[in-house]
């Protein structure tokens, strides 16, 4: 049997830092899976950078370095863009009017053949070529 891989999109993060009922429980079990199968979870680097920008602005500079901290202890690999993949995302976005940040999330999750994690109902748009696990949604603050 294959394991599955997972994406990490910026909400499943910022919803286990901020331990939103329903998000985190899950995203802390996924992150516990990722540890005992050796499988870690994967991220983009600007999906962080998006994560680390809400938790500032919400939280101010120490939970976001906090938060930096906290990450680099979990089983989470994080993708950096390149040229190539860059380019894909674009792509995505362009198509599917996903909004920047987001189009790097979707096309890691189909680079890696791996199931995004999102609370975003938008990633829907892409169809089929792209493997949801939905999070509940929640009210942007």
């Amino acid at each position: 049997m294959t394991r599955r891989r997972y994406v990490l999109d910026a909400n499943a993060l910022v919803g286990l830092f901020e331990d939103r009922e329903g998000t985190a429980a899950r995203v802390d079990r996924l992150l516990q899976q990722g540890q005992q199968q050796n499988a870690p979870l994967l991220m983009s680097t600007v999906n962080w950078g998006e994560v680390f920008y809400i938790v500032w602005k919400r939280h101010g500079e120490s939970k976001a370095r906090q938060a930096q901290t906290t990450v680099s202890d979990m089983p989470i690999v994080f993708v950096a863009v390149d040229f190539d993949r860059a380019t894909r995302a674009a792509a995505l976005k362009q198509k599917h009017n996903l909004g920047y940040a987001d189009a790097f999330a979707a096309e890691l999750a189909i680079d890696r053949g791996a199931w995004l994690v999102t609370a975003d109902p938008e990633f829907a748009r892409v169809g089929k070529a792209l493997s949801l696990y939905p999070l509940p949604q929640h009210e942007k603050s």
